[in-house]
């Protein structure tokens, strides 16, 4: 009769040995979270002091490296550079720097602002007066005055100006060009003359096209303040641009009416970074 071998068998406590490092697994695991439950937690009296330091950095207008003042993110201490300051944040007496100003003070305006402070103020006299002229005299169908970004716009229809393909002045547009000459002289400001004409071709004639036209035209005017109203020649720039810059349709009699004209603007810059083109 065989005899059944049992198996050796050790004691049970070596068995389970593999639940302590399970039991120290889960001990490291919750410590971990516990501080990382630790770390996240938000002190409001640390957040409302960094938050302070934060505003007062940006409203003072310096930075850390520059000397301004530092964020100190702890609760109870004043930010340097605020002494004075009520809980609300608002500012008391301030300090002079280093260079005996207050943060605040603001520089003097420099002479090229106060410049160009004076000609706004001349532009703006100088559209009131060309604006009250065209609607006492009724020339709001041949003059329209405009306010643009480059300047006070002032154009000038062909039909009282020049004849059908030329560019000789008419009699009757020495009444408007007195009066604009007149008002030039009350402005500190380059004066910028453009011919314009529509796209229909020239045949036969003086000029061989549009461009030749158009800058005649603008040149024509240009003259007539110059050499007959002896206005400064440094004062005026002119150019043609033919029909590459229509404002109305020139499909119609009408659109090609308003492409025939003269643009005349009082630019928005100092004569002295002005390109001066002169004849």
């Amino acid at each position: 009769m065989s005899r059944r071998r049992r198996r050796k068998q050790g004691p049970s406590h070596q068995q389970e040995r593999w639940l302590i490092t399970y039991a120290d697994l889960l001990t490291l695991l919750l410590i971990f979270f516990v501080i990382m439950y630790g770390v996240s937690t938000i002190d409001a009296d640390k957040y409302k002091a960094v938050t302070s330091s934060l505003q007062t950095t940006f409203k003072a207008g310096s930075g850390i490296l520059d000397g301004g003042p530092k964020i100190t993110g702890e609760s109870g201490q004043q930010i340097p550079g605020t002494e004075g300051q009520d809980e609300g944040g608002a500012a008391g007496d301030q300090e002079e720097d280093s260079t005996g100003k207050t943060p605040d003070a603001q520089e003097p305006p420099s002479e090229r602002e106060l410049q160009f402070r004076e000609q706004e103020r001349q532009l703006n006299a100088f559209l009131q007066t060309i604006q009250s002229y065209v609607t006492d005299n009724k020339l709001q169908d041949q003059i329209f005055v405009a306010d643009k970004p480059q300047g006070i716009s002032i154009t000038l229809s062909d039909r009282f100006l020049f004849d059908v393909g030329r560019a000789d002045l008419k009699s009757g547009a020495a009444g408007v060009l007195d009066r604009l000459s007149s008002l030039f002289g009350t402005v500190d400001a380059t004066i910028s003359i453009e011919g314009h004409t529509d796209n229909q071709p020239i045949t036969g004639g003086r000029y061989a096209d549009n461009w030749e036209l158009s800058g005649a035209r603008a040149l024509s005017v240009l003259r007539y303040f110059i050499d007959t109203r002896g206005l400064s020649a440094s004062k005026f720039q002119y150019a043609g641009y033919a029909d590459t810059r229509p404002v109305g349709d020139n499909s119609t009699a009408e659109g090609r009416q308003r492409n025939r004209r003269v643009e005349i603007t009082v630019l928005r810059q100092l004569q002295a970074d002005s390109t001066v083109q002169t004849p």
